[in-house]
């Protein structure tokens, strides 16, 4: 069967679920929320609109990528996997109101993929009271691995593992003299926290701070109050279009800094903004390049593509979801037939030292950080990515 089809009855199925047509006579006797005889369902709240879509849709899109695969070569243990996807616009509130209906409404055996810092915040509560699987949260931060949360599975490396990167970046280029520009929530806080304690770590002081509202590109403030400290270097923690504006107007100001942002800001989409005022641009990665046919998991994301989705572009963040979705895929396969999820939870904690395809984890029970890959990339001549 083909990608598209796979990919069509998949947003059939969803269409049917949300409006309940799926609930007659398709429980099975355990009742686990979300586990059907032949599908399993994931719920996913993120940003499809709004000035952080694209990190929600090239997430999406990596992990579709991987779950239509696998249907297609007869699910796991006899089910299918769908993903139900609920725009939020990166706005927490929002998320709450998706979140609740995703677990009482829709039902879903786990949360999967969640874009952003604020939003993944907003939905802990609800994770905690009904016990639900949160896999693969598309942040850094540190309130998601610090203490372990029985039900919370990260992928990618932390906003401090990264923030220290940069830092050390900046450093070693004789960079001193250092700015934060964030947005101001607790994603923009917990990355300035971390480059607050990378400074500490090097016994530097930090230069000034300007912040962004969330969804917001007024920038205008925070450019004039960064230049007033004529930094070296500027760390950014914010989403790639107030990033983007920020960059185009300190460098008319004639700001002569370096930019760096962290992987959250959306590596594709901020060099697409930019374009030519996008060149020797800062970006930490939590994914390897996603091009590098040397990666097994990159080189199989690649086929995958090519084979069923030719016309769609390579990215870091479409290649995050289809990490993750492998990832809960091999959770499912370990679990076994008779699926709940704490035997999910089990089989993800009994991961240890997990490696997928050149892409290494760590998930055991006492902590559930994921990997701590973190790599220095910078926007070259024609968005090319230099390492």
């Amino acid at each position: 069967m083909s990608q598209r089809r796979f990919h069509l009855i998949n947003l059939a199925l969803g269409l049917l679920l949300m409006s309940g047509s799926l609930y007659s006579g398709e429980r099975r006797p355990t009742a686990e929320p979300g586990v059907y005889d032949s599908l399993v369902v994931l719920g996913q709240s993120a940003a499809f609109t709004g000035p952080a879509a694209a990190l929600g849709t090239e997430f999406r899109r990596g992990a579709m990528l991987y779950f239509d695969y696998i249907n297609g070569e007869g699910g796991v243990h006899g089910r299918n996997i769908m993903l139900v996807s609920i725009d939020d616009g990166y706005e927490p509130d929002r998320t709450v109101v998706n979140t609740e209906r995703l677990i009482n409404d829709d039902h879903v055996f786990g949360l999967f993929g969640y874009i952003g810092t604020p939003t993944s915040k907003a939905a802990l509560p609800l994770v905690d009271k009904y016990q639900v699987p949160f896999i693969a949260p598309f942040t850094g931060a540190e309130l998601l691995r610090t203490p372990t949360n029985h039900n919370v599975f990260n992928l990618r490396a932390s906003y401090g593992q990264e923030t220290d990167a940069m830092v050390e970046d900046a450093v070693r280029a004789g960079l001193n003299n250092i700015a934060v520009f964030y947005q101001d929530d607790s994603y923009g806080k917990a990355g300035l926290t971390g480059v607050q304690n990378a400074l500490e770590k090097r016994n530097l002081a930090l230069s000034t701070t300007a912040t962004v509202e969330r969804n917001s590109i007024d920038v205008a403030e925070a450019v004039k109050r960064i230049k007033a400290a004529d930094p070296d270097a500027v760390m950014m923690i914010s989403a790639y279009s107030s990033c983007a504006e920020f960059i185009r107007r300190a460098k008319s100001e004639g700001i002569d800094a370096r930019f760096y942002n962290v992987s959250f800001v959306g590596s594709k989409a901020l060099a697409t903004d930019l374009w030519l005022d996008g060149r020797g641009v800062v970006v930490s990665q939590v994914m390897p390049f996603p091009g590098d046919l040397d990666v097994p998991v990159v080189k199989e994301y690649n086929a995958l593509l090519q084979r069923f989705a030719p016309q769609s572009p390579i990215s870091f963040g479409s290649l995050e979801g289809f990490i993750a979705a492998k990832v809960f895929v091999k959770g499912l396969q370990d679990a076994g037939r008779d699926l709940t999820r704490e035997r999910l939870v089990a089989a993800f904690e009994s991961f240890g030292e997990f490696d997928v395809g050149g892409f290494k984890i760590n998930w055991d029970p006492t902590q559930h950080q994921g990997s701590e890959l973190v790599n220095i990339t910078v926007i070259g001549d024609n968005h090319r990515w230099l390492y």
